[in-house]
């Protein structure tokens, strides 16, 4: 074969790819977009377009589409301080939730050893139980006659007719318990895939426990610590079923309210207005939180 029909061979251009294996990934993404596009995004317009009824219609009458934009300040006016308590709620939980859950987590990926597995299963075997039961269980843990409560009065840490139940303490310690999980997985995910040495190397540099957590190993979590916070805060930021169960309506969250405005009320325009008030609070906090965080990867 001649130098030149061998340079022809090998400056051919490559074969061009089937049109079915150019469209492949997008046929793959498609039952989930259609999925999404279904029970996501249709519903999310229609509750954005509900928040714009004229509020001076019922189900009886019909909701004009009045473009009414006074709904959203009419809603925050009269509810601003279940926003601020929900807000607060769900920071404190999630605060606990990283207290309890960074210490397990580390226990779990590099000091249980054979137990590894058997405390994974611990940590997610609430989730075998109906959420609603679990909360039902808190609220008799709780109760006035219960062992806990029996117990701080014996120890004078409360009165004789002091209680935990139907207080802001027993809807955090019912957030705390239900969300734990989310905030104990993605931290020890994290804390899983932490090479040894390099916590070894800081040792040999003559760093102490104390400093080796505060600038090798906190710094080297903080995508798990991100990410458990963020699944932590958003669904207690909007919980009710705790305040519900645990509380009493001095202690209700925006949750309730919508729930009430929803179902009991039928105020249609001020619940979706409430909705969409929550998401946006959260959606800010959540910016603002992953953008002070440096882990714009984690979202």
């Amino acid at each position: 074969m001649s130098v030149a029909a061998l340079r022809s061979r090998t400056s051919a251009p490559p074969p061009r790819r089937a049109p079915r294996r150019r469209w492949l990934p997008y046929l793959l993404l498609l039952p989930a977009g259609l999925w999404l596009l279904i029970f996501f995004v249709i519903p999310l317009v229609q509750l954005g377009a509900t928040s714009l009824y004229d509020p001076a219609g019922s189900l009886t009458t019909g909701y004009a589409m009045t473009w009414e934009f006074g709904n959203y300040p009419v809603a925050f006016e009269a509810y601003q301080w279940h926003f601020l308590r929900s807000l607060g709620y769900a920071a404190a939980a999630t605060a606990i939730c990283l207290l309890l859950g960074y210490p397990l987590a580390y226990a779990i990926a590099h000091r249980a050893g054979r137990w590894k597995n058997l405390m994974l299963v611990g940590v997610i075997a609430p989730f075998f139980t109906s959420f609603l039961v679990r909360t039902l269980a808190w609220k008799t843990i709780l109760s006035d006659n219960g062992v806990i409560v029996e117990a701080l009065r014996a120890v004078h840490l409360l009165g004789a007719d002091g209680r935990l139940l139907a207080t802001p303490a027993a809807v955090i310690m019912g957030l705390v318990y239900n969300f734990l999980p989310f905030m104990v997985l993605p931290l020890y995910a994290n804390l899983e895939r932490l090479d040894p040495r390099v916590l070894e190397a800081a040792s040999d540099l003559y760093a102490g426990p104390v400093s080796t957590f505060w600038r090798v190993t906190l710094p080297l979590s903080m995508p798990g610590v991100v990410a458990g916070t963020l699944l932590t805060f958003i669904p207690a930021a909007g919980d009710y079923i705790n305040a519900e169960l645990l509380g009493t309506p001095r202690q209700y969250m925006i949750g309730n309210v919508i729930d009430s405005a929803f179902l009991v009320r039928l105020d249609y325009p001020q619940a979706a207005a409430l909705s969409f008030l929550l998401m946006a609070a959260v959606l800010a906090i959540v910016f603002v939180y992953v953008r002070r965080s440096g882990t714009e990867e984690v979202l």
